[in-house]
């Protein structure tokens, strides 16, 4: 073992004392420190001022309390959280997630990736993340809004367009943002635009910012099919989840040429052979939102699967676009064995560590999650440019914006690989490259 690996794994043991309880975050970390053993071996002056630990440090964590009240007049009570991980080159900018699952160390590892992610669209935003335990699914909207109100009670002391820009993720969608915003300008006492992200088109929105990760996602995947000489055209996909990120990765891929053979919800999957009415799947998840089972009812020629996994189909292309971890390395093989050549993710870590090293293994193509998904946060920032300028942006130049982000990202990511030895993979290319903007802004920065 190197010295540089040594300090390096000596570090990563502190990091899960100090941080117990928090598996994910854990993972996160683990992926990018493996690629950092590359850069400091390169380029030694990175280990200098503390920087691993302290990019490994949120600057802030923070937890509250969100009591609110139910439509029987029972009082419930839920936890809050905001982590604002790193402001070298931005700041903070990252989703809010309310569902179940969602505890600090979630919280902590979404932050982490947001760093780099944030750092690859080329734009100034640092990173952060923040969500709660709520669970929005069965909640009248009136419910939804005193929670809203409540959460933001307490979060609006601390964000602000200059300090920390929240958006939506998981359980956040324009409703709660419309409830989150209305709260904010009610205590803060003016109309700040640029606070959050995801904002309706009438009061500050932006065109695309709807499509944009699904889109990103596409815009991604294909450029990495042309740098390896393929293309959409006639290519089988699947893509798990059907939430906003799924919804609008199949549209687009659909555009471009393929057909997507299958899609999910946490109920049960569907396989779609002859495609996606993308109409109907938007009329059932975001207007009646309900199960994938009445998309089945109502479109002839597609299957209800209760049983097995979506990764069992033969595909060309997998998006994993529902939540983390939900690709293993067993159903990484099952993809191999079974033809598919290109991973791309469009949900926060969605492949396992097992199943990533099968990918490299067996050959696979892979956009890892802080690349191909980037496309959602960088419209992010597009909108944050639209309000600081007053202005509102068409739809055709708005995702001409994204496209261009998204194979920017591509090349750089790319680029980076190669540079560093690893030519085409791109989980240490984003990595590196994510990682070197941030780190040249805290080393130019001091200790801070």
């Amino acid at each position: 073992m190197s010295n540089i690996e040594a300090q390096v794994s000596d570090y990563y043991n502190k990091l899960l004392l100090r941080n117990a309880g928090e598996p994910e975050f854990h993972q996160a970390v683990a992926e990018v420190l493996d690629s950092l053993k590359i850069v400091l071996e390169k380029d030694p002056h990175y280990a200098d001022y503390g920087l691993i630990q302290r990019l490994c440090e949120p600057e802030r964590q923070l937890m509250f309390r969100v009591p609110w009240v139910d439509d029987q007049g029972e009082v419930q009570v839920n936890r809050g959280f905001r982590v604002q991980f790193n402001s070298a080159i931005g700041p903070y900018k990252g989703g809010l997630r309310f569902h179940p699952s969602v505890n600090l160390g979630i919280i902590k590892f979404l932050g982490f990736e947001q760093i780099f992610k944030n750092s690859l669209t080329g734009l100034p935003i640092g990173g952060g993340k923040g969500g709660s335990d709520f669970d929005p699914k069965g909640r009248s909207d009136a419910e939804i809004m005193r929670f809203c109100q409540s959460f933001m009670t307490e979060l609006h002391r601390h964000i602000g367009e200059y300090r920390d820009v929240p958006a939506g993720d998981i359980g956040v969608g324009g409703r709660e943002i419309g409830y989150l915003f209305g709260q904010y300008r009610r205590l803060a006492n003016q109309h700040e635009s640029g606070v959050l992200t995801g904002k309706g088109l009438a009061w500050g929105g932006s065109l695309v910012r709807t499509e944009a990760t699904g889109y990103g996602l596409a815009y991604f995947t294909k450029e990495m099919l042309t740098e390896h000489g393929e293309s959409f055209e006639g290519k089988k996909v699947i893509v798990s989840g059907s939430g906003n990120v799924a919804i609008y990765a199949i549209e687009k891929v659909q555009e471009l040429g393929g057909t997507v053979i299958a899609f999910s919800d946490s109920s049960a999957w569907v396989e779609t052979p002859n495609g996606v009415d993308v109409a109907k799947l938007k009329e059932v998840k975001e207007v009646r939102r309900e199960r994938v089972a009445a998309y089945v009812n109502e479109v002839p020629g597609s299957k209800l699967r209760l049983e097995g996994s979506i990764w069992d189909l033969a595909c060309d292309i997998a998006l994993p676009c529902a939540t983390q971890n939900e690709l293993n390395g067993a159903q990484a093989t099952t993809l191999a064995d079974n033809g598919c050549k290109f991973v791309a993710e469009g949900a926060n870590m969605p492949s396992t560590a097992e199943a990533i090293e099968v990918y490299r293994e067996r050959g696979i193509h892979f956009g890892p999650g802080k690349a191909a998904n980037a496309g959602g946060v960088a419209t992010s920032a597009l909108e944050m440019q639209q309000n600081a300028s007053r202005d509102a942006w068409s739809f055709e130049y708005t995702d001409q914006r994204l496209h261009d982000i998204m194979a920017n990202i591509f090349r750089n990511v790319a680029k980076t690989a190669k540079e560093y030895g690893h030519e085409g993979d791109y989980v240490i290319g984003a990595n590196i490259a994510g990682f070197k903007k941030v780190a040249d802004a805290m080393l130019a920065q001091g200790v801070i």
